[in-house]
């Protein structure tokens, strides 16, 4: 299956159970993790653990305000997607090998054109980047990417097709920024920030892109 149409057949799936998860029912929804009470990102924590999405540092603990690695969002993402992490092939990043934790989902966001490395190297304890998510977000959900900047951040990536990426999302009305007129791509998300992303693209996709909760 082609990966546009597998997103599409996805986010119906997902979205059926956001659709069907009130604000009060993931109130009383047990949570494993001690940390994310109050926390901002709460409600996209729980319902992307209970959908196998997201996961937590411990079995206790999410973490939501620790930067989020490029590894671990990998996993998140490649959940996210539901690719087949397992019958991937090698994009031969040298610090990826076969034994790696996140091996299966870095190839095959990496097989799927999702990601990319730097210098072939993946970096997978690197910061996850504002940019980073900008660029996952909008291939990996098939968003339609912008032709052309008009967005009001003074701090667009330098790099025009990263700053393509970036436009998309606020196209999608997915971003707001850090401020009105920044959008700093190169600050790093954190581990709550990656769900909200995540949560947020899911629901906007499915609610003909009426969301624009995400910072």
């Amino acid at each position: 299956m082609k990966l546009k149409n597998w997103v599409g057949v996805v986010i119906v799936g997902i979205t059926l159970t956001l659709a069907t998860l009130t604000v009060s029912a993931l109130a009383q929804q047990a949570s494993p993790f001690s940390d994310i009470k109050g926390n901002t990102h709460e409600q996209a924590i729980k319902t992307l653990y209970k959908e196998q999405i997201v996961f937590g540092k411990t079995s206790k603990l999410y973490a939501p305000n620790d930067v989020a690695t490029r590894g671990e969002t990998a996993q998140m993402f490649a959940n996210a997607l539901q690719l087949d992490t397992s019958n991937v092939d090698n994009p031969h990043f040298p610090d990826i090998p076969t034994t790696h934790k996140y091996y299966g989902a870095i190839a095959a966001l990496a097989n799927a054109g999702i990601v990319s490395g730097n210098n072939g190297y993946f970096m997978p304890d690197g910061d996850f980047k504002r940019s980073h998510a900008a660029k996952m977000l909008t291939l990996g959900f098939d968003l339609t990417m912008a032709t052309s900047i008009s967005t009001k951040f003074i701090d667009m990536p330098t790099h025009y097709e990263t700053a393509l990426y970036v436009q998309t999302l606020v196209d999608y009305e997915l971003t707001r920024g850090t401020t009105p007129t920044t959008f700093h791509p190169n600050n790093a998300l954190t581990r709550g920030h990656v769900a909200t992303f995540l949560y947020n693209t899911i629901e906007a996709l499915a609610d003909d892109l009426t969301i624009a909760d995400v910072e």
